[in-house]
């Protein structure tokens, strides 16, 4: 396949398969699509249980349109294969295995060949280095090790791409900032909203976190907002981009954002086909229509996904740092709407509202109960620092209002000097109403 040239503003000319024409990427989708749904078909019972239930089979597919007639893939056909049978490879061809939490649940499980691994690297060293990390840098890794895919998939980019790993995994902020102050590192990887904490205990530590060493951030594994990438650049004097993936498509590496053009996240349309559809039919939408990310995986061996629901809600948009195209920044899922009194509303819209009061940081938790028969929401908001508890009552009531005026509905506001929503990925929604 021959790669287009494309210039990049701050980089020189760009060569590699990101930068081909459309047509050629289409074509690679296709040829490796095809592939896929052969392996799976002949490896993974499910698929062709499945497959066989619908009436279609891999050789139906002919381009990349007739991949909508084949089965969805849900999170919880994962969890009743529990633990290895969506592996579509004997176990003597795994080198490694990792694990969803597993806190709602059975956790899912998913494998990798030594072959999986070397395209995941490469897919966390391309992704890096669209976030602006460069071979030499000194990296310090925030996301958890072990069966989390944060962690070790993130380290493997960063030893692939010829920068310094830093493994200081998740927690233990004391630990992370000496390590900051002794380590000097160029580039952080971790959660926006730990990061956030690693800000805040700067801070209080007295610490200026703009004259920290870091020069890029790279933070994902959970929605954040422009807001609280705003207060991360402006607080350690740095460049934030986001990065995507799941543990079930991969792990990180799915889809970057530019550190040159920070307007979505560049998705690896070489190793992975999005589709958006509608959350509600299934059925598919125009790129640049919202929806729902359902992505296929191209190249996996040992875990191949087919059509995998994200309920990731976002949008397909052409592509600009390279011809691939991007998502849009991912700021809510399906299975986070809550509705109150007939209302739909997400986690993501009251962010957008607290970034805009200086008194309240972007740490929170949306506190569910009931009243009654109905549903009830207490928004429970931390109160910036350098405030007094006379703000806070202001504070909570412009906002009770602002969710009012803006969502359409009722809602308690609490004001707390400090919200623990969690070291590692915040835990946004509490849902404390009785089980049925």
């Amino acid at each position: 396949m021959t790669a287009a040239t494309v210039t990049s503003t701050h980089h020189g000319p760009q060569t590699g398969i990101e930068y081909a024409s459309r047509d050629e990427i289409t074509a690679l989708q296709t040829e490796r699509a095809k592939s896929t749904l052969r392996h799976a078909y002949y490896n993974v019972e499910h698929y062709r249980r499945e497959f066989d239930k619908l009436g279609v089979h891999p050789d139906d597919f002919r381009d990349l349109s007739d991949l909508s007639k084949f089965p969805f893939t849900e999170k919880e056909d994962l969890r009743r294969e529990y633990p290895f049978g969506m592996f579509a490879v004997p176990s003597d061809k795994l080198v490694r295995i990792h694990a969803s939490s597993g806190t709602t649940g059975r956790p899912t499980v998913v494998g990798y060949t030594r072959n999986d691994i070397e395209i995941w690297s490469d897919l966390v060293a391309r992704s890096l280095r669209y976030g602006g990390v460069r071979a030499g840098d000194k990296v310090q890794v925030t996301f958890g090790y072990g069966l989390f895919t944060g962690g070790l998939g993130a380290h493997y980019g960063v030893e692939k791409l010829g920068a310094i790993a830093i493994p200081t995994s998740g927690g233990q902020t004391e630990r992370q900032l000496q390590v900051m102050r002794d380590f000097q590192p160029d580039a952080i990887l971790g959660t926006p909203s730990y990061m956030l904490n690693v800000l805040d205990r700067m801070r209080a530590e007295g610490q200026d976190p703009r004259d920290c060493s870091l020069r890029v951030g790279i933070m994902g594994s959970e929605p954040w907002s422009e807001g609280m990438r705003r207060d991360l650049e402006q607080g350690f004097g740095i460049d934030a981009t986001d990065i995507y993936g799941l543990s079930e498509v991969l792990g990180p590496g799915v889809a970057q954002e530019s550190v040159e053009t920070k307007d979505g996240l560049t998705f690896w349309e070489d190793h992975f086909y999005p589709e958006i559809v509608n959350p509600e039919t299934g059925e598919p939408v125009p790129d640049g229509e919202y929806g729902e990310l359902v992505i296929s995986s191209l190249t996996k061996e040992a875990f191949p996904v087919i059509r995998y629901r994200t309920h990731d809600l976002t949008r397909l948009l052409p592509g600009s740092a390279c011809s691939m195209r991007r998502i849009e920044r991912i700021s809510a899922r399906n299975d986070d709407m809550i509705i109150l009194r007939g209302v739909n509303c997400f986690p993501s819209q009251f962010e957008e509202l607290i970034v805009k009061d200086p008194t309240l940081r972007p740490r929170y938790q949306c506190v569910l109960s009931k009243k009654g028969r109905m549903d009830h929401l207490t928004l429970v908001v931390e109160q910036a620092p350098g405030f007094a508890q006379a703000d806070a009552d202001i504070s909570a009531n412009r906002l009770r209002k602002a969710i009012k005026d803006n969502i359409g509905v009722s809602v308690d506001v609490e004001i707390r000097d400090y919200v623990d929503s969690g070291e590692g990925k915040a835990k946004r929604i509490v849902d404390n109403r009785p089980r049925a």
